[in-house]
């Protein structure tokens, strides 16, 4: 049975884009008073074929992040598909994730944006929702080809990478006899329901915390996309 989620009311949107047009979709937000968005240069995974069939000459990709409330992501999303083409060659893709919660000041923000009549806009159920989830797969630095190498033969077209700093508690590391590089390299992989245990399976054996690349693996369930559809 999947889980509920009709006491949550806010998502996490995603545009994996290149630069130009993740700049374009930070404009669209700043003109929706969105409160809360981030920028990360990426590195896109797809293999030569994957880029052929998108028209994209190049990897670079920007990742643009913000968290609204679900009909403004909605909303969001729709707009971000007209007016960047998503879907089409040299474009990218966007979709949004749920957010179980966050900090006081996060809400109020978030809060500010909902229009009253929607505030208490029924949620679904997982099994309503876009047929794709995100593998996200924290590694070493240097692995991130490792895990596409053991996702690609299990379904997954393509990823993006970025890079990252750990810091963690070293007290917690030791007590684990864990010991773990600083510089880290997060894979985002957007997968369809039915090859992500595959995926995420393949990915543990290969580069799993027992290995070299000392992986950590997880999935969240993607409730709308836009690029892929």
């Amino acid at each position: 049975m999947g889980d509920n989620y009709k006491n949550i009311s806010y998502r996490m949107l995603l545009l994996i884009a290149t630069p130009k047009l993740v700049d374009k979709a930070a404009g669209m937000f700043k003109e929706g008073n969105v409160p809360t968005e981030y920028i990360f240069h990426g590195q896109g995974t797809a293999t030569s074929e994957i880029m052929d069939m998108l028209g994209l000459d190049g990897v670079d990709k920007n990742i643009l992040m913000g968290m609204l409330p679900k009909p403004f992501a909605d909303e969001m999303l729709k707009k971000l598909r007209k007016s960047l083409h998503l879907g089409m060659p040299n474009t990218g893709i966007a979709f949004t994730l749920i957010l179980s919660g966050g900090s006081g000041y996060l809400i109020q923000l978030m809060e500010g944006l909902e229009p009253e009549e929607k505030k208490n806009v029924a949620e679904r159920n997982e099994g309503d929702m876009a047929d794709y989830s995100l593998i996200m797969t924290i590694v070493n630095q240097g692995f991130s080809e490792e895990v596409m190498n053991a996702a690609r033969p299990r379904g997954a077209s393509g990823g993006t990478v970025f890079h990252s700093r750990r810091i963690g508690n070293e007290e917690a590391m030791k007590f684990w006899k864990i010991s773990v590089q600083e510089e880290r390299e997060v894979v985002l992989i957007l997968a369809q329901k039915e090859d992500k245990p595959a995926i995420m399976q393949e990915i543990g054996k290969q580069c799993g915390m027992k290995s070299k690349a000392q992986g950590i693996v997880m999935s969240l369930p993607v409730d709308g996309i836009a690029g892929l559809d």
